[in-house]
């Protein structure tokens, strides 16, 4: 299989964690039903080519999301005790709880930076959906869980335009006050370009959050995300997240479309000489694979090169 070729930036970090979100994130938007056998060997697959955490499902309501329906049926199927870990969504104290029962260990919530995507996705307001989660994670800590926090609409919103960065740093600091180990910052509609990244990072650590705490979840929507992505590690940022063969979009904002797809990250973390623990190829197979299964081309420039 082609390679990049290595030149290591020492002033980039050594290593940095992906966080797969392709059979949730990227699955969700869909619109054929895949079957749960076919999520269930998507999940293995990507545990197999070494992604060290891969978000499995989401316990919304069917009717918000009747891709993931099969929540409990899935979450029965894969090993939520083993060495990878395999978190799942939970829009509200319900979906924790039939998270809980169906065994899972690691959770994660998903707010908005804005009012209107608040209103249209969570049916709440800022102040009310911290009012809403707080429960949530509370509970889930004592549960011995680790839980993570989603911010949608950081870099800008569909009916609200620019979204100020001093916002974005007040919705996500008060998700980390409530109890949650990581934020994960999204350019849910992917206007964001690489100074407004950095700037946002600085932001955070202006108001005493380091990057340790942040991650970070690119949409491609104007081909800004592999930029955006090295504008972060510039700044610090050791968590990507990402989606095999570029799968994704989100049902409540037509105009976001796939994620960072997880094979273009690994290739330029690749050239980059950034340890991240996954087989490039056994990956490129996982995503030809699953896009024949979806009957739709790879949005991931490196699986269409390579596969």
């Amino acid at each position: 299989m082609t390679r990049p070729m290595v030149v290591r930036d020492e002033s980039l970090p050594a290593a940095v964690t992906i966080y797969e979100v392709g059979p949730r994130d990227g699955l969700q938007n869909e619109s054929a039903v895949v079957p749960v056998d076919v999520k269930a060997e998507f999940v293995g697959r990507l545990v197999g080519a070494g992604l060290p955490i891969v978000e499995a499902t989401s316990f919304v309501h069917p009717r918000w999301v009747p891709q993931l329906a099969d929540a409990a049926e899935l979450v029965a199927r894969l090993p939520m005790d083993g060495p990878t870990p395999l978190p799942v969504l939970v829009p509200n104290e319900r979906g924790l709880d039939r998270a809980l029962e169906a065994g899972a260990r690691h959770v994660a919530i998903f707010a908005s930076a804005t009012e209107t995507f608040a209103s249209k996705n969570l049916n709440s307001s800022l102040d009310e959906q911290m009012a809403m989660f707080e429960p949530v994670v509370v509970r889930a800590r004592e549960a011995g869980l680790e839980v993570r926090a989603y911010v949608s609409m950081c870099f800008g919103d569909p009916w609200e335009g620019a979204v100020a960065i001093d916002q974005v740093v007040s919705v996500g600091r008060r998700l980390l006050d409530l109890g949650a180990s990581q934020l994960s910052i999204g350019d849910t509609i992917g206007v964001g370009t690489a100074a407004h990244v950095q700037a946002l990072v600085r932001a955070f650590g202006d108001a005493g959050t380091g990057t340790e705490s942040l991650a970070m979840h690119f949409h491609d929507t104007y081909g800004q995300a592999l930029a955006n992505a090295h504008a972060a590690l510039q700044a610090g940022i050791t968590t990507f997240d990402a989606s095999a063969g570029g799968l994704g979009g989100c049902p409540y904002a037509e105009s976001a479309t796939g994620n960072l797809a997880t094979e273009d990250l690994v290739w330029m973390l690749d050239g980059l000489g950034i340890e991240h623990g996954v087989d490039l190829a056994s990956l490129v197979e996982t995503s030809v694979w699953m896009a024949g299964v979806l009957g739709k081309e790879p949005a991931s420039a490196v699986v269409r090169a390579l596969g």
